[in-house]
């Protein structure tokens, strides 16, 4: 079992009015040149014809202000349920693709399903990556990378929510010549 993994709210639907949001913890890079990422998720989920159907979805990652939420939209069925209404989350018209993004999210992903694979109780969504959309206050001004650790971003571990923690390193910092 490979933990952590991100807690992401996926939306989907054909327009901000007919949408729909799930929670997804098994989601990923696949490849970064052309941009690739995947989502996996169980048929009889609201949102799985969804999906199918318009061939698009959005990742958007989660930070601790929204567990509840993210709970919530991962227990509770659109099917039953205005997710938008009951979360308190706010839908705003995709830029790349037709299903909304979530506002509050801090980085949200824009995605076209490539390919769809069976694979038993989850079928996988294989998808490029069309567009990002990130909160221009999580910009670092030094650099101007997005720093994912002042997002305050959510990972999910065998039942529970965590906040992410503190920086222990940089890529490359283990064979860094001292100075």
């Amino acid at each position: 079992m490979v933990y952590p993994l991100p807690a992401v709210l996926v939306t989907c639907g054909s327009s901000v009015d007919d949408s729909n949001m799930l929670t997804v913890a098994w989601t990923g890079t696949l490849c970064t040149d052309p941009a690739m990422c995947y989502i996996s998720v169980r048929p009889e989920r609201h949102s799985y014809p969804m999906i199918r159907e318009n061939m698009e979805f959005t990742i958007n990652l989660t930070t601790a202000d929204m567990a509840r939420a993210t709970d919530w939209a991962g227990v509770r069925s659109g099917a039953d349920y205005n997710k938008w209404k009951e979360t308190g989350l706010t839908p705003h018209a995709g830029s790349a693709v037709s299903c909304p993004y979530i506002e509050e999210s801090p980085l949200c992903i824009e995605c076209r399903v490539k390919q769809i694979i069976p694979l038993g109780s989850h079928h996988l969504f294989i998808a490029e990556v069309l567009n990002i959309l990130a909160d221009e206050k999580y910009f670092e001004p030094a650099s101007g990378a997005f720093d994912l650790g002042a997002a305050g971003l959510m990972s999910y571990t065998h039942g529970h929510y965590y906040r992410q923690g503190d920086e222990i390193g940089r890529f490359g910092f283990s064979v860094k010549k001292k100075k």
